[in-house]
């Protein structure tokens, strides 16, 4: 079931930056991991990075660490939840996915989100 939104996707060469933003009512999520996974077409999707419920945590996969960062900001009745993404590569090309889940950091499948299509040129 869908009810975070997903924005900041685009085009951008290699080396370049993203920031995707997932929006999601303040209610129950702050008590919610929240993340990023991605899939390209043909392949299964994959976590990319998340942060802990408490915010005292943030996860990564080894193919982003060093370059991708999870932050969140918790407003009176939004959460806002950040993928800022550096040193873009073409891997990195996929559609990015926010998700959110009470149990796991990494499965975060309670809650997802459409996606949105990030593209890097060589």
């Amino acid at each position: 079931q869908e009810q975070l939104v997903e924005s900041g996707g685009g085009l951008v060469q290699a080396g370049g930056s993203l920031r995707l933003s997932c929006t999601a009512p303040g209610q129950p999520f702050s008590t919610y991991s929240m993340g990023w996974h991605r899939q390209t077409p043909g392949k299964e999707r994959e976590f990319v990075g998340s942060i802990s419920w408490t915010g005292g945590s943030t996860y990564y996969s080894d193919a982003v660490k060093g370059r991708f960062t999870v932050a969140r900001d918790i407003g009176n009745d939004t959460m806002t939840v950040y993928l800022q993404m550096n040193s873009l590569k073409p891997d990195d090309t996929a559609v990015y996915y926010c998700g959110a889940d009470s149990q796991s950091v990494i499965q975060l499948t309670d809650y997802w989100g459409q996606g949105t299509l990030v593209i890097v040129s060589s």
